[in-house]
């Protein structure tokens, strides 16, 4: 059985983005902040890691994540819930006004290791059915499934949107060709093919700061008995934040990879809360792409918050990135190894 993990941590991911598109808006275009400084969504990290985990621990639950149906359809809340737990929905017994049902659903979502780490919104749409002639329900005929059942779970991990800390924000386009022509042409006789246009950052190096707060979970886990944060997740989210970006390989974010994990981890009693990382982080215009730490390093070295603070790990690939100015008492781990 795994150890509970009861350690708060705060840190951060870097991850460098050339000539690609890490997180695009609906227009196709890396997303800016008003003053033109390139960001990116908790989404996008966040999705990066599910996937590693569906694909490198096997074993694991992954609850949100999209799968198709045999029309090659994505499947609906509720039909993601009957797939990934051979079961359908319990129903609500009106006499506990839901109660175990509610724990029941709540148990098999903390089986699901992206629901222990980033939380839920469990909402399904009830479904209904036609009331039976001799039934003397005062539903009107109408059989919720999903009434009673929506839950809410504070996960334990906590993301940050990720913003460019290079001092350039250089987005370029650039026009792409397809070998069919388009249906919607007037002309029989034309020759031409479909054009498009794909966006590109030249160069970013986005942050993302982030929090893992075991006690998130602590009140559900006590009233269901379901699965609380354990050691075996954290080492797992480590891996996802450290390999997850490069991992996810697909044209538009060709260029885009991890370059760093900070890991600042608390002693177990520690009720000290850190602020951001992201803008005490800056990444230079320089050829080794300096990335300092130096500002981080004050904070973690105040007496009050050295004391607290159990281990530190940094986390990238020595050979691709420079750091300047880390914690001296840091133990370095090979981001690719």
């Amino acid at each position: 059985m795994s150890i509970s993990f009861k350690n708060r941590v705060f840190g951060c991911v870097i991850i460098k983005s050339i000539n690609s598109n890490y997180n695009a808006d609906f227009t196709h275009q890396p997303r800016t902040l008003p003053d033109g400084t390139v960001y990116a969504t908790d989404k996008v990290l966040k999705y990066s890691i599910r996937n590693y985990f569906k694909k490198v621990y096997s074993d694991e639950k992954v609850f949100f994540f999209k799968f198709l149906n045999a029309e090659m359809q994505p499947l609906t809340l509720l039909q993601n819930y009957e797939v990934i737990f051979n079961k359908k929905l319990p129903k609500v017994d009106k006499k506990d006004k839901g109660a175990a049902a509610r724990k029941e659903v709540l148990v098999d979502l903390l089986n699901c290791i992206d629901v222990r780490l980033f939380g839920a919104t469990f909402a399904p749409k009830a479904t209904k059915e036609k009331k039976s002639t001799d039934d003397d329900s005062e539903d009107d005929g109408k059989k919720e499934e999903g009434k009673n059942l929506n839950l809410s779970i504070h996960g334990a991990v906590q993301i940050t949107h990720g913003l460019n800390r290079f001092p350039e924000n250089a987005i370029y386009s650039e026009q792409i060709s397809s070998p069919f022509r388009n249906p919607g042409d007037d002309s029989a006789n034309s020759t031409q093919t479909t054009l498009g246009t794909q966006f590109k950052l030249r160069e970013g190096h986005y942050v993302h700061h982030f929090s893992v707060n075991p006690q998130n979970l602590d009140d559900l886990v006590g009233i269901s008995g379901g699965e609380a944060l354990n050691e075996d997740d954290i080492l797992k989210l480590k891996n996802g934040l450290a390999h997850g970006v490069t991992f996810y390989d697909s044209s538009a974010k060709a260029g885009t990879e991890n370059e760093l994990l900070l890991w600042v981890q608390l002693k177990p009693e520690s009720k000290l809360v850190l602020p951001s990382f992201v803008e005490l982080i800056s990444i230079a215009d320089d050829k080794k792409r300096t990335i300092d730490l130096s500002k981080v390093t004050d904070v973690l070295s105040r007496p009050n918050i050295s004391s607290a603070i159990e281990k530190i790990e940094i986390w990238y690939d020595n050979t691709a990135a420079t750091v300047e100015g880390a914690p001296a008492n840091a133990v370095y781990y090979e981001i690719h190894g």
